[in-house]
């Protein structure tokens, strides 16, 4: 019998590029979601619960607020604990954005295929039923209204940030090259740790 020789290749760790993606502002995660007035439209003509923004976004500045004065940070770290909260809502209504944008354009997709005439579908849904394009547009004016309200949660963590360091919230880059370590260096700070 001939035994086969198995090539290993070692497999290279996954190194994560943060070049090829812009950073994610808050005006970003605005243009794709819906504005106050957007959204109350929504809520009229979809008989859907209005937003309250208000009480969202007051909620919000206050949880952050609450949190940071019971967290025992230096300030360095507060602020970097906050960058990172206030990251996570200005991405979440983001990409709650980028969702939204995707089901109103199905929604119009269906909606247009509805007014071809020569199509050869079934114009309407069952017998009272909805139609599939009726049943988009009433999903993407949700996903419309809950956009509009994680926009709002992060306008108020954008707002909280600022009296709560001192400047404005900027999402984070990282930096374009990580710093080297010589290994003689390195090995010198590690037996810091002890063992």
């Amino acid at each position: 019998m001939t035994s086969k020789t198995r090539t290993q290749t070692a497999a290279k760790p996954a190194i994560r590029s943060t070049q090829n993606r812009p950073a994610i502002t808050l005006e970003l995660a605005s243009a794709l979601c819906p504005h106050g007035a957007l959204a109350d439209n929504l809520s009229r003509t979809f008989g859907l619960d209005a937003i309250d923004t208000a009480g969202i976004r007051e909620a919000t500045e206050e949880h952050l607020a609450l949190a940071s004065k019971q967290l025992p940070l230096s300030d360095k770290a507060l602020e970097m604990h906050l960058q990172r909260i206030v990251g996570a809502y200005v991405s979440s209504a983001f990409g709650a954005g980028q969702f939204y944008s995707t089901k109103v354009t199905q929604a119009r997709d269906l909606t247009m295929k509805l007014a071809n005439e020569d199509r050869d579908e079934d114009r309407d849904g069952a017998s009272g039923f909805e139609s599939r394009a009726e049943r988009a547009r009433a999903f993407a004016a949700e996903m419309g209204l809950q956009a509009h309200a994680l926009l709002t949660a992060a306008e108020g963590a954008v707002s909280a940030y600022a009296p709560l360091i001192g400047s404005d919230w900027k999402p984070y880059e990282a930096p374009s090259q990580a710093p080297s370590v010589s290994r003689g260096s390195a090995t010198l700070q590690m037996s810091a740790f002890g063992g």
